[in-house]
C-alpha cells in the first residue's frame, strides 16, 4: 500500500484553520495519510477539541511547557494520522506507540505502558549535559515520535539562533546532540527512522539564495551534513536524493521584506531517513529504501503565500493581504509498504488528553453532577413534604372555621335582624369588616380577593407605562432647578408617608382627596432648609462644571496640540523620503530590531522585494539612515510648516481666553 506524508511549518495553527476555515478542510487540502504540523504556537491551557482533532484522523501533539520571556504559546508540534478506524486497525498511518518529546523526562509519558522502550542509558551520560539540560530540551514542544511499525518518525520543529546568541546557540547544541543519541538508539534496534520537519538548517550553499563565503563553516550546518549518506552518515536528504542539482529549492522566505516575491529563501524543512530495504531477501546489492520504496519527494509551492498572479507591491500591490504560512509543505511518497498487524490508539493520542476542554469528561466531573442531581432530589422531596404538611393544616383549619360559622348561623333572629340593618345603613368610608375585604369571622371573601386582584394588575399596567423609553424630544426638554426637584421630591415622600400612616385624626385619606403637592401647604421652615440645600447644591454643581470644563479644555488642547504635532512630524517624513537610486521611488522606513549601538535607529532602503543581484525588478542596495547627524540645525524650509505653527499659536491664545472668560462668568465673549 502506498502511504504520503507531509511536513510543514504552519506558523500558528489557528491562522491555518481560519483560513481554510476549518481543521478538517486544512487537513484535507493536504491530501496524505501522516501529516506534521510545527510552530503550532499553541501552549497547553489553550488546546481545543476543534484546535485539535478532526474527524477521520488521530491527533498527538506536544505543547511548550516553559514560561520564559518571549516562549509561552511558542513552537509547538503536532502529528495528524488519517485513518478508518481508530480501533482494531491494521494500517500504518495509524501509531501502535507513541511519545512526547525525545528524552522521556516529561510527566505525559511517565505513567503509559504502551510507550516507546526506555531512554538509553548512554543518553544520560552526554558530556556536559545534565539532566536538567535534557529536560530544557523537552520543555519548549519540539518533537513527537511515532512508530508505525516499519518505521519510527520523528516530527521535529528545531530551534533557531542567532549566532550572537550565546545562550539559544547552546540550547541549539544540546538539542541536536541529544535528537542524534535517540535516533541512534533506534537504529541499533534495527529500526528505520524518519526525521521531518523545520530543523532550521539549510545544508548546503545550494539550499540558501545569498549563500556568504562562510556559509557552509557554520557548526550546525557542518552537522547536519556529517549526518548525510554522502558524507559518510547514516541519513539520507530525500529531496536531494531525488532532486540533487535542483536550484532554487526554498521552503521558507522572510515575510518582513518580500522575499516571497522573487523566491528569495532557504531549504530548511527537511525529510530525512535512515534504515534497510523493506524487502526480504538476502543479497541486498542495489536495494535501499529510497529506490524501492520511495515514489517521490518535492515541495508542495501551491501553499505559498505569494501567488503569480499576485500584484508587485511597487505597482499597486503593497496593500494586498497574503495568506499563509511563510513556508511550503514537503511531501513524500511511499510505496510497497506492508500493512500492519490490528492494533489500537496509542494513549497518547488527543482524544484520551483530559485537558481538551470540551471534550472529555473526567470521574470528578461525572461524580459531581451525580452528587448534585441527589441533592436537587433531596430538595424536591423535602419541598413536597413540607406542601403537603402545609395543605392538612389549611384544611384543618377551614374545617374547623367552617363548624364555627355553623354555630354562630343559628342565633336568634332579633340578632340577626339587627346585624343586617347595621351594614345595611353603614356609611361608604365606614371601617366595618366587609368594606376592610373580611367577614365577621375574619375570613377573606371572593369579593375582596377579585377587588384585591383588579387592584394589583391596575398598579402593574401603571407601572408598565411609566417604564416605556423616552422619547427623543425629552432629551431636548430643558431641565428644571435643582431645588425645586428636590421641593417636590421632598414633598411627595412626606405625602406618602403620610398616606400610608393615615390622617392626624386616625381616619385614612381616601385616593380622590389627595391634593398635587402645589396645593399643599408647606411649613417655613422646611422650606428655607429645602432652598438652602438647592443653593448648596447649585453651587458645588457649578464649580464641580467649571473644574470639568476647565479639565476638558486643557485635554482638547494638549489633544490638539499632539496632533499638530503628529501632522507636522509627517510632512517633515514625506517630505525627507529619500528616492532609491535604481528604481527612482519612494523608499521604505525600516527600524533596527537588533540589539546593539543602533537598536531603535530609522533607516530606509529600496520599497520593492528582496531578490538575487542578477534581477533589477528586486530590491537594489539603496541604504540611508533616517538621523543624519551633523553640527548644523535642520532647517525646513517650508511655508505651509509656518502657517501650521502659527494657527497652533493662535489657537492656544484662543483657548486661554475663553477659559478666563469662562472662569470670570463674563459671556459676552462666547456671544461675540
Amino acid at each position: 500500500m502506498a502511504v504520503k506524508m507531509v511536513s510543514y511549518n504552519v506558523n500558528g495553527l489557528r491562522q491555518r484553520i481560519s483560513q481554510h476555515g476549518s481543521l478538517l478542510k486544512l487537513l484535507n487540502s493536504l491530501q496524505s495519510d501522516i501529516i506534521c504540523f510545527q510552530e503550532t504556537k499553541l501552549s497547553k491551557e489553550e488546546i481545543t477539541a476543534d484546535l485539535i482533532m478532526a474527524e477521520g484522523y488521530e491527533s498527538f501533539f506536544s505543547c511548550t511547557c516553559t514560561s520564559g520571556k518571549g516562549r509561552t504559546g511558542y513552537s509547538g508540534v503536532a502529528t495528524f494520522c488519517r485513518i478508518k478506524s481508530a480501533f482494531s486497525s491494521n494500517e500504518v498511518a495509524l501509531p501502535v506507540a507513541a511519545e512526547e518529546g525525545f528524552t522521556g523526562l516529561l510527566e505525559t509519558t511517565t505513567s503509559r505502558k504502551d510507550c516507546l522502550p526506555e531512554i538509553p542509558t548512554e543518553l544520560m551520560g552526554l558530556e556536559g549535559i545534565t539532566g536538567e539540560d535534557l529536560l530544557k530540551v523537552d520543555s519548549e514542544g519540539r518533537c513527537i515520535i511515532t512508530d508505525h511499525g516499519h518505521f519510527v518518525l520523528f516530527n521535529i520543529y528545531g530551534p533557531r539562533a542567532a549566532h550572537d546568541d550565546i545562550e539559544r546557540v547552546d540550547f541549539k547544541r544540546k538539542f541536536f546532540c541529544v535528537l542524534q543519541k535517540r535516533w541512534e538508539s533506534f537504529l541499533k534496534r534495527g529500526k528505520r527512522v524518519f526525521v521531518v520537519g523545520d530543523l532550521n538548517i539549510a545544508p548546503s550553499a545550494i539550499d540558501c539564495c545569498d549563500p556568504g563565503p562562510d556559509f557552509e563553516k557554520n557548526q550546525f550546518r557542518e552537522w547536519l551534513r556529517s549526518s548525510l549518506v554522502e558524507n559518510g552518515g547514516l541519513f539520507f536528504d530525500v529531496f536531494r536524493e531525488k532532486h540533487p542539482q535542483r536550484q532554487e529549492a526554498f521552503t521558507c522566505w522572510p515575510v518582513h521584506n518580500g522575499a516571497e516575491e522573487f523566491n528569495y529563501g532557504t531549504r530548511i524543512d527537511h525529510i530525512l531517513f535512515s534504515g534497510p530495504c523493506l524487502h526480504q531477501i538476502d543479497d541486498i546489492e542495489g536495494h535501499n529504501f529510497i529506490i524501492c520504496h520511495v515514489d517521490d519527494c518535492d515541495i508542495l509551492t501551491q501553499f505559498k503565500r505569494w501567488k503569480p498572479e499576485n500584484v508587485p507591491r511597487w505597482k499597486g500591490g503593497k496593500s494586498v493581504k497574503l495568506e499563509g504560512s511563510d513556508h511550503a509543505p514537503v511531501f513524500v511518497t511511499l510505496k510497497e509498504i506492508p500493512e500492519l498487524p490490528y492494533h489500537n490508539t496509542p494513549s497518547l493520542a488527543a482524544r484520551y488528553a483530559p485537558k481538551v476542554r470540551g471534550f472529555q469528561q473526567s470521574i470528578v466531573t461525572l461524580l459531581a453532577k451525580r452528587q448534585a442531581i441527589a441533592n436537587a432530589k433531596t430538595h424536591e422531596d423535602s419541598l413536597l413534604v413540607d406542601e403537603n404538611m402545609m395543605v392538612e393544616n389549611c384544611s384543618a383549619s377551614l374545617k374547623r372555621l367552617s363548624q364555627e360559622r355553623h354555630s354562630l348561623s343559628s342565633m336568634s333572629v332579633e340578632n340577626s335582624s339587627a346585624l343586617n340593618r347595621e351594614h345595611e345603613y353603614a356609611p361608604p368610608n365606614s371601617d366595618t369588616a366587609e368594606t376592610a375585604g373580611e367577614d365577621s369571622l375574619g375570613l377573606v371573601t371572593n369579593k375582596t380577593i377579585k377587588s384585591q386582584s383588579v387592584h394589583r394588575m391596575n398598579m402593574n399596567k401603571k407601572a408598565k407605562n411609566n417604564s416605556t423609553q423616552r422619547k427623543l424630544g425629552s432629551y431636548f426638554q430643558k431641565k428644571s432647578r435643582p431645588s425645586a426637584e428636590i421641593g417636590i421630591c421632598s414633598t411627595n415622600t412626606t405625602l406618602s408617608r403620610e398616606n400610608a400612616k393615615g390622617g392626624g385624626d386616625g381616619t385614612s385619606v381616601p385616593t380622590a382627596e389627595r391634593r398635587s403637592p402645589e396645593e399643599i401647604p408647606i411649613r417655613n421652615d422646611v422650606y428655607n432648609n429645602l432652598e438652602a440645600t438647592g443653593d448648596k447644591m447649585i453651587s458645588s454643581t457649578k464649580v464641580e462644571l467649571d473644574s470639568n470644563s476647565s479639565n476638558s479644555g486643557k485635554d482638547k488642547r494638549d489633544a490638539a496640540l499632539s496632533e499638530w504635532q503628529r501632522i507636522q512630524q509627517l510632512m517633515r517624513d514625506r517630505s525627507s523620503v529619500p528616492i532609491c537610486k535604481g528604481h527612482g521611488e519612494p523608499c521604505v522606513a525600516r527600524v533596527v530590531k537588533k540589539e546593539g549601538p543602533n537598536f531603535g535607529r530609522k533607516f530606509y532602503v529600496c520599497n520593492r522585494g528582496e531578490g538575487p543581484a542578477s534581477n533589477p525588478e528586486a530590491r537594489c542596495d539603496y541604504f540611508k539612515w533616517a538621523d543624519v547627524k551633523s553640527g548644523k540645525k535642520q532647517v525646513y524650509g517650508s511655508v505651509g510648516l509656518e502657517l501650521l505653527a502659527e494657527a497652533v499659536r493662535k489657537n492656544r491664545e484662543h483657548l486661554d481666553l475663553r477659559r478666563e472668560c469662562h472662569a470670570n462668568g463674563d459671556a459676552s465673549y462666547e456671544s461675540s
